[in-house]
């Protein structure tokens, strides 16, 4: 069993989403604008609802929007795991059918392996009668502690301000 700093409900903040992230940022008018939970022990969730903007050919979402969801989850997994940051440096993508547009899809990520700087994590997605449209496994690149602090702060990801 893995071992991290357990994530406080703080991880999950509305302050986060603050930036332009084309994911989960809610400032960026055009994202996607995930939103997370924690599912389990090192793992999120989020239900993401198909917009008309998502698709590829007609009714059906562009799998290059599944991909992203998929990325943003597992990054997420990372987060809620250990606040970890770092880059995708492989991912590899089953498409097992096609996403409609007419219904919400659950993302669901989680960390698997962790071993020094590279987290391996695995994700799919789900649509609303829970079949698998899509499962994902990458590596990621956990950034030096330097440039996790630094890139958190920058990301308003940073501890919050102690209270008094």
């Amino acid at each position: 069993m893995m071992t991290g700093t357990p994530a406080p409900d703080e991880a999950f903040a509305d302050r986060i989403y603050n930036q332009i992230c084309f994911a989960c940022g809610d400032a960026n008018g055009h994202g996607l604008h995930m939103r997370f939970e924690r599912d389990g022990e090192n793992a999120v969730r989020c239900v993401y609802v198909p917009k008309p903007d998502d698709q590829g050919f007609p009714g059906v979402m562009h799998g290059g929007i599944v991909a992203a969801l998929l990325d943003e989850s597992m990054a997420w997994a990372m987060w809620a795991w250990d606040r970890a940051l770092g880059v995708t440096a492989k991912m590899e993508t089953r498409y097992r059918r096609s996403a409609t547009l007419d219904g919400p899809l659950t993302v669901r990520a989680r960390v698997e392996s962790v071993r020094s700087r590279r987290i391996e994590v695995r994700a799919h997605i789900e649509d609303a009668q829970g079949a698998t449209i899509a499962e994902s496994t990458a590596l990621f690149m956990r950034f030096t502690p330097e440039e996790e602090q630094r890139v958190s702060a920058a990301m308003g990801r940073g501890e919050p301000p102690p209270e008094g």
